[in-house]
């Protein structure tokens, strides 16, 4: 696989590889399509993990994490490697009273589940984007689970090492993870929906 053809090195049987073309982004001259083979580590401070989740059938609740960290790993061959955590008591809704429910045996049960994982197996094609597929570990239990994924390009950065950047998203069905608490509506329904939506922001940077 020609490594001009995107930033990784997709998946024996992925489908054929093509051009990363991005409407809306415009590319400077030292910018470019690929990551190069090394150890792409996340910043925090400049990445976001956001959830969205329906509360009582017509609206929605938003939070997102605080604490995480993670890196990607590229092969000499383009072949990249995803390894990601989430403190899941770094939770924050904007309510102390609903993060601490969320921290609770009924949802995280943080005390004994301190920390969410994510491993990736394998990277596909999709359109002009990709798909990031994975092991997505949550209150001790494990799912695979394909996040939509969108590259924008590596740029030389400001002095700490060349930056890429990345957006992902996934959907995911807490119940899946153990997290099965009803909350009844007298109406029919119920307080929290079972499908929890999952958005990315993640800038990484390149180690020396």
């Amino acid at each position: 696989m020609k490594s001009d053809y995107g930033p990784f090195s997709v998946i024996e049987g992925a489908g054929q590889a093509g051009t990363s073309k991005k409407k809306g982004v415009t590319m400077t001259a030292t910018e470019t399509h690929r990551l190069s083979a090394g150890t792409w580590a996340i910043d925090p401070v400049h990445s976001s993990i956001n959830f969205s989740v329906r509360h009582l059938m017509v609206s929605k609740v938003r939070g997102r994490f605080d604490k995480f960290a993670g890196a990607i790993v590229v092969a000499e061959n383009g072949t990249p490697s995803v390894n990601a955590e989430i403190e899941v008591d770094s939770v924050d809704t904007g309510n102390d009273q609903r993060d601490g429910h969320i921290k609770s045996a009924d949802f995280f049960e943080a005390e004994k589940y301190p920390v969410a994982t994510f491993t990736s197996t394998g990277v596909e094609l999709n359109g002009a984007n990709y798909v990031l597929n994975g092991q997505f570990t949550l209150k001790g239990v494990t799912k695979p689970v394909s996040l939509d994924l969108e590259f924008f390009g590596v740029n030389p950065g400001m002095g700490h090492g060349e930056v890429a950047g990345f957006e992902a998203s996934v959907v995911l069905n807490r119940k899946d993870f153990g997290i099965d608490i009803d909350l009844p509506l007298e109406a029919g329904g119920a307080v929290v929906g079972d499908k929890v939506t999952i958005r990315l922001e993640i800038e990484a940077v390149k180690q020396a």
